[in-house]
């Protein structure tokens, strides 16, 4: 096998892993409405939002990690997942002060890597991708 399937098999499999995670996510909007409610108010400060703002949001974050998880359009759609990401990680820094009481808050971090780096390798990552190929 070249290199070059060695890397774009393992962007693909990075690919998939992030959007396992972000479908979760995104899911939970539609799920469990006053879950997401606590999470925003607690990790980023935003309260009062209804069930019908996370219909929204989540609308938006499925359209974005579906697009994300085809290889479309890679500088928005795996920029974006990366700032989401980030923002949802270092948000959290309370929960990293007490670490053996949050310890699964500590999986964000290889998370967050993986994001940077498929934002870094977007062009190598070729393998089932709509954009498909490799630019410039």
């Amino acid at each position: 096998m070249t290199i070059e399937n060695r890397v774009a098999n393992s962007l693909l499999l990075l690919r998939i892993g992030v959007f396992i995670v972000m479908l979760v996510w995104t899911l939970d909007k539609f799920v469990q409405p006053d879950h997401a409610g606590l999470v925003y108010e607690n990790f980023y400060g935003i309260g009062g939002l209804g069930a019908g703002a996370f219909i929204a949001i989540g609308i938006a974050e499925l359209l974005l990690v579906c697009a994300f998880a085809a290889g479309y359009g890679k500088r928005f759609t795996y920029g974006a997942v990366l700032v989401i990401h980030a923002i949802s990680t270092l948000s959290s820094w309370r929960q990293y002060l007490a670490p053996f009481e949050h310890l699964l808050f500590f999986a964000a971090w290889p998370m967050l890597a993986a994001c940077i780096v498929l934002y870094y390798l977007r062009d190598l990552d070729t393998r089932w991708t709509l954009d498909g190929v490799k630019h410039g």
